[in-house]
């Protein structure tokens, strides 16, 4: 039996630029929120390649780029999609109540 998930907010969705993205800490967690093709997601916000913030990255389809060598995820999976990196990054369970976003570390993301 699973145990019903924790969601703590993150920001207001105004924070989170269209295409963009916006970097919270969530219980000492670096969370990186993407808004992109009219939804919000939320990653590790740590490359696995280079161990940089992604939320400082480029956001283009549903894919965030890292600045730092080139490294693609998909942000609704977490899966790279473009080397260097090889190594999938968390992603996070986003719901919206409002104008706010609420993330659950706790819960698994489903696919």
């Amino acid at each position: 039996m699973s145990e019903t998930p924790t969601y703590t907010r993150a920001a207001h969705i105004s924070d989170i630029p269209d295409d963009g993205t916006f970097g919270v800490e969530i219980d000492g967690e670096p969370v990186c929120l993407i808004r992109t093709g009219g939804e919000v997601f939320a990653l590790r916000d740590v490359c696995s390649h280079a161990e940089v913030p992604l939320s400082e990255g480029e956001i283009y389809d549903h894919t965030v780029e890292c600045w730092l060598h080139g490294s693609c995820f998909d942000v609704r999976t977490g899966q790279p999609t473009g080397p260097p990196a090889t190594e999938p990054v968390a992603v996070y369970p986003v719901k919206i109540e409002g104008d706010d976003v609420y993330v659950s570390l706790t819960a698994e993301k489903e696919s």
